[in-house]
């Protein structure tokens, strides 16, 4: 392993033979596959006694990303089977191979060729990085988003429901609360709303709710007014709650083909 000191270098392993795992990952290299090494971190790697490695010292400032960018990529694995590693891992192969190329003008314009295709696999790498995490933040927005919705199923009927609940039932603000629903196409108001809407439509269709009027339908589903929720119904169904109800109760046919085919 390099020098401890040598702080302005990076260095890119190249795995030979043996075993090296990056401590606490359980991640193991295979023959061709390289990582990235910060000798002053060097006990994050760990080597078996029969392990070969080659190193690649690399200037820090050559590879154009800060030591943040560069902390991101240690220790991370890259395969020789795929992609930029495929490639990096070839190059550096050849060029290792080739004593005739070592402090010859070829060998610099290829050391140098070498340091802009490291410069590459960084960039990759860190893209590749933000990616998984966008993708892990998606998946666990969509994970909340599922379990909002089991919550607002549950207390549809109660009245203060609202984004504001909502978020503080959740643990997370009104405004990220917003852009969960909002990454969906709708809002949080329109999608209690629906359902408030669609759970009246229901029971305004069964013969045993014909006994509620409306006014206490709108009250039961939590809606602030009769005459609002009479508006909001009309609004999506193309009729009032009362007329609803009266053509699920004659029997002529299903008040949802009658909006389907009027509209």
């Amino acid at each position: 392993m390099p020098d401890e000191g040598d702080v302005e270098f990076l260095y890119l392993g190249m795995h030979v033979h043996g075993s090296v795992a990056y401590v606490g990952a359980k991640i193991f290299l295979e023959p061709s596959d390289m990582v990235f090494c910060d000798p002053a971190r060097r006990h994050f790697l760990q080597f078996g006694d029969d392990c070969q490695m080659t190193f690649f010292r690399i200037p820090r400032c050559y590879l154009g990303v800060s030591d943040s960018e560069l902390d991101r990529v240690m220790g991370v694995p890259v395969r020789h089977t795929e992609g930029m590693g495929a490639l990096v891992s070839d190059f550096l192969s050849a060029l290792a191979a080739e004593a005739e190329f070592h402090r010859s003008t070829i060998g610099d314009r290829l050391a140098r060729i070498a340091v802009d295709l490291l410069a590459v696999l960084v960039m990759k790498l860190l893209q590749t990085e933000t990616e998984e995490e966008t993708s892990d933040a998606s998946k666990a927005g969509s994970e909340l988003l599922s379990r909002i919705r089991t919550f607002i199923e549950e207390q549809l009927m109660e009245p203060d429901l609202s984004p504001e609940s909502i978020a503080r039932a959740h643990h997370i603000s009104v405004r990220y609360l917003h852009k969960l629903f909002q990454n969906d196409g709708t809002t949080v108001s329109q999608w209690v709303r629906q359902r408030r809407l669609d759970c009246c439509r229901h029971e305004l269709g069964r013969a045993s709710s014909r006994k509620f009027t409306v006014a206490a339908m709108a009250h039961r589903w939590g809606f602030r007014s009769p005459s609002h929720f009479s508006r909001t119904f009309r609004d999506a169904y193309g009729m009032s709650p009362s007329e609803w109800q009266a053509l699920a109760a004659s029997g002529v046919g299903s008040p949802i083909s009658k909006v389907r085919a009027a509209a």
